[in-house]
């Protein structure tokens, strides 16, 4: 690697503000702010949404009604599903 051209690679700590879970990692981030974890001082980067607090990844995520819109493609459609097109006869 050539020297000086590259950002410092370290241990970070990521707080996830929904939950308050913290969680160690390495980044290449910079922050003002600094956390103490396990004896040491570690640089602090405060996450909005983490795979913690994700809906996605809770199971909080709701799911779109489908039926409501299964009857509306019926409905729409209704009257054109018997009626078939002759080919040219």
């Amino acid at each position: 690697m050539k020297e000086g051209i590259h950002p410092e690679y370290r241990d970070v700590v990521f707080l996830d503000q929904q939950t308050g879970t913290k969680f160690l990692s390495r980044s290449t981030l910079t922050s003002r702010e600094t956390i103490d974890l396990d004896g040491k001082t570690y640089p602090l980067f405060k996450c909005d949404v983490t795979s913690e607090s994700h809906p996605f990844y809770t199971g909080a995520q709701t799911r779109i009604v489908e039926t409501g819109r299964v009857e509306k493609f019926r409905a729409r459609f209704a009257r054109t599903a018997g009626t078939v097109k002759s080919a040219g006869h």
